[in-house]
Order: C-alpha cells, then structure tokens, then sequence
C-alpha cells in the first residue's frame, strides 16, 4: 500500500487516467469479443408456395390480424431500411424495437438485425429462410443472438414466442386456402 501510494505520487494524474481508461477498454473489447453467442431456429412446413408466404411475410401492416408474437410492424421492407416491430413475448409486456432489414431475398429470405443501442451489448438476427417442399413451403424461423447481455439474459422462451408465430401463419395460409376454394 505505501509503495503503491508513493509510486501515484510519482505520477502525473493525467497518467493514471489513461492508465484507467485503458484498463476500461481492454474489458470492454474483451467482454465484446469473448461474449456468448445463442441461437434459436424453429422449423415448419406450410400448406402453400413460397411466394404466397412471403406476401404474409412482407406484407408487415397485416400483422396485427394474425401474429401473436411481432403484434406491430411498420415501415418498407426493404434492404437497409429500418422498421419498427412492436412484439408481445409474454402476454401483458410489449417491447418496441428498430431493426435494420439486412436481406430481402423475394420468396427466399428475409433477415433483419435489431440491437440495444450499441452493437455487442445484445444484437439478433432474425431470419425467415423459405423452400419450396413438395407443393408446399418448409420456413426455417430463427434469430442469432450475441452480446454481453446474454451472460443475464435467457432467450430460451422466444422459441415458444416463433413456434406460435409460425402456427398461426400456417392457419392464417389455411383460411386463405379455405377461401380461396370456397370462390
């Protein structure tokens, strides 16, 4: 302690600051760089063509008739474009989020990226992937999570959260098949 307090005394404060700050940063890159990683991907297969689910996809206005999950979604969707999703993970707590819209790849993918406000704290990329199955669609729904946050944060339950959304887009395909052959 003495010999700690007479070397400080040696140095000029503007010294230790860097010295502070430097630490600092050293343990921010590092809990960056070395911050887990969580994926979650649901599957399932719809009665319908791939372009048919991408118009439910994309078509972000309509979501509050059937998405249990992203209840609110506006804006273009278009690569490099913000939206604004409003999702209900649990019933009674909502959460507004801006994500950037990475890929939008026509009856094939679509991706977007949503962060807390500074990349590395807790980003997710979310992503529908479509394939034409046998006169059907089979989408791969997932989200890849990375960011400090995670060391505190379970993501487990927003599977239920893409399981149930994926449920009723496959139902709100089946009114529309329903219709469809009833005209």
């Amino acid at each position: 302690m003495i010999l700690t307090t007479v070397w400080m005394r040696g140095l000029d404060m503007s010294v230790i600051k860097s010295i502070v700050v430097g630490l600092i940063a050293v343990f921010l890159i590092s809990a960056c760089v070395l911050s887990p990683k969580k994926q979650i991907s649901t599957e399932v297969l719809l009665p319908a063509s791939p372009d048919a689910v991408w118009a439910i996809l994309v078509d972000t206005e309509r979501y509050e008739e059937w998405n249990p999950f992203i209840i609110a979604s506006e804006g273009e969707v278009l690569e490099g474009a913000r939206i604004t999703n409003t999702m209900r993970p649990e019933p009674g707590r909502e959460m507004v989020f801006r994500p950037r819209i990475l890929v939008v790849q026509p009856n094939e993918e679509l991706r977007w990226i949503g962060r807390a406000s500074i990349p590395g704290i807790f980003d997710g990329e979310h992503y529908f992937l479509l394939k034409p199955q046998d006169g059907q669609t089979r989408m791969v729904h997932g989200e890849n999570f990375s960011g400090v946050a995670l060391w505190f944060m379970d993501v487990a339950p927003f599977e239920d959260n893409f399981a149930e959304m994926n449920e009723a887009l496959r139902a709100r395909l089946e009114a529309m098949n329903k219709t469809d052959s009833e005209s």
